[in-house]
């Protein structure tokens, strides 16, 4: 089911862009301390102007194997994401960091929680029950964004010609290597290959986190499953 949303929305923002007559870019993405370059969020911001309205799409964020899947999610803004539960055992899904606040609950396996995204930001999301889940939901206002795949690739496409500033995210770069990373970009008619973006990882450690009550997590934890004894 999740990859089948992925290449829905993947689909629907292509064909939109496509219809413009615009442009695709390209580019790789390379990470300093990893030999799986996946997960850097590209984006273009247009220098003049507003980008185009799209319609709202709805991404998948599963819970499964204890671990959110994808790990870095982006979407539009107004779009919403899914979070289906499966494992055999209860998940929850909150944030109460950068983005947007939401807490789904606990919700039980084979159900699914939705949260529309209405603002800008960087969203990072923790498990209640689970403190070694976490993920990144990046939110933007722009149709043209993508992800890195393991090979470090990326493909944005159908931004018309004109003036943008190209920005990058990365869940373990820190925020002045990512500000150093962000350029001027001039699109014409033709598909346009961007020189390579070389990502330190210097510096970075991952920060600890509570659960959502803001206290520590239990020593032991223990799954829940559906109609076990507490």
């Amino acid at each position: 089911m999740t990859w089948r949303w992925a290449i829905f929305s993947n689909l629907a923002i292509t064909l939109f862009c496509d219809s413009l007559g615009a442009a695709t870019v390209s580019g790789l993405a390379q990470l300093s301390a990893s030999k799986d370059h996946s997960g850097v969020v590209v984006w273009l911001d247009p220098v003049a102007g507003k980008p185009p309205d799209t319609p709202p799409q709805t991404a998948v964020m599963a819970h499964q194997h204890k671990t959110f899947v994808p790990h870095v999610l982006a979407v539009r803004t107004g779009s919403k994401v899914r979070f289906p539960n499966l494992d055999p055992f209860f998940h929850n899904a909150f944030s109460k960091y950068d983005g947007q606040i939401f807490d789904v609950g606990l919700h039980p396996p084979g159900s699914s929680r939705e949260v529309t995204f209405r603002r800008p930001g960087v969203v990072r999301l923790f498990c209640n029950i689970h403190p070694t889940m976490s993920s990144v939901i990046v939110v933007l206002d722009t149709p043209w964004f993508a992800i890195s795949g393991v090979d470090g690739t990326f493909r944005i496409a159908g931004a018309p010609p004109g003036e943008y500033r190209l920005n990058v995210f990365y869940e373990r770069a820190l925020p002045d290597t990512l500000e150093k990373l962000a350029r001027p970009v001039a699109i014409g008619p033709e598909d346009l290959a961007l020189p390579d973006l070389q990502i330190s990882e210097a510096g970075y450690v991952a920060p600890l986190h509570n659960n959502k009550f803001g206290k520590n997590y239990p020593a032991v934890i223990v799954d829940q499953y559906p109609g076990a004894r507490r």
